[in-house]
């Protein structure tokens, strides 16, 4: 995978398709903003194309992508060309700071949560998943290496808890049957979605696995899907209303 300086994805080459395959899911943008608050200025680091950002507040975006920037909606603020570890704002600028499913992706995790911290003078909410918790999922079964990839990308759910607040609250968000933002656990019940290539580019994990590795994974899923050998394992997960995976929400407070 190439690198770039604003993390381990190269999204100039990678990022195109985002905002149609990465759309907010509705329900866990209210879980979102209810961490919000009362918050009136709000920043979002590693913004890409937008999502979950609030419409009802003052929203300053960070994003180093020029592509993932061109992907913003007409009605979003323009992104500020930056880094997480680099933010080109004062101390405690803005009442909130929100970092949504990014933080795995950054070359220097510990001073891009530092810095979240840093210029916000309330909450910090980093939406991320447990690498503990990935498993849960029955992809792992088809492609382990994603899973092992993944587990290795994300920082540990404890070590974002103590940089960003002296005192945290972490909170599972499940994922709705229907989810409409294409990470990986949105398609639990939904497997055909992974046979999709364009599904697939739009989630960095399979970036992370030798293409060989993901060509076989996939071709066993479809064969899977076909013989009905999936359902007969899985198929239960396909009237799941939600699946309790590895997304967590982790609110930082000052205090």
């Amino acid at each position: 995978m190439t690198r770039t300086s604003g993390g381990d994805v190269d999204y100039e080459t990678l990022g195109l398709g985002y905002a149609v395959q990465r759309r907010p899911d509705p329900r866990i943008a209210a879980t979102l903003h209810a961490a919000l608050r009362d918050a009136r200025t709000v920043l979002n680091v590693g913004a890409g194309a937008g999502s979950y950002e609030p419409t009802d507040r003052y929203v300053a975006a960070v994003e180093p992508s020029a592509r993932m920037r061109a992907q913003r909606p007409p009605s979003a603020v323009p992104a500020v060309d930056a880094t997480a570890q680099d933010l080109p704002f004062d101390d405690g600028a803005f009442d909130a700071v929100m970092a949504t499913v990014t933080v795995h992706q950054w070359s220097d995790p510990a001073r891009g949560l530092a810095e979240l911290r840093r210029v916000s003078r309330g909450p910090v909410l980093v939406l991320t998943f447990d690498g503990d918790a990935l498993d849960r999922f029955w992809l792992a079964s088809y492609v382990p290496e994603l899973i092992a990839a993944e587990r290795r990308r994300y920082p540990a759910v404890d070590v974002i808890a103590s940089a960003i607040g002296s005192r945290s609250e972490v909170h599972e968000v499940p994922v709705p049957i229907d989810c409409t933002d294409g990470f990986t656990e949105a398609f639990y019940a939904r497997p055909s979605q992974f046979l999709d290539p364009r599904v697939r580019a739009a989630q960095s994990a399979w970036g992370f696995v030798d293409p060989q590795v993901a060509r076989r994974a996939v071709e066993r899923l479809r064969s899977d899907l076909d013989s009905g050998a999936w359902d007969e394992t899985y198929g239960h997960w396909r009237t799941q209303p939600q699946f309790e995976g590895s997304l967590r929400l982790i609110v930082g407070h000052r205090s």
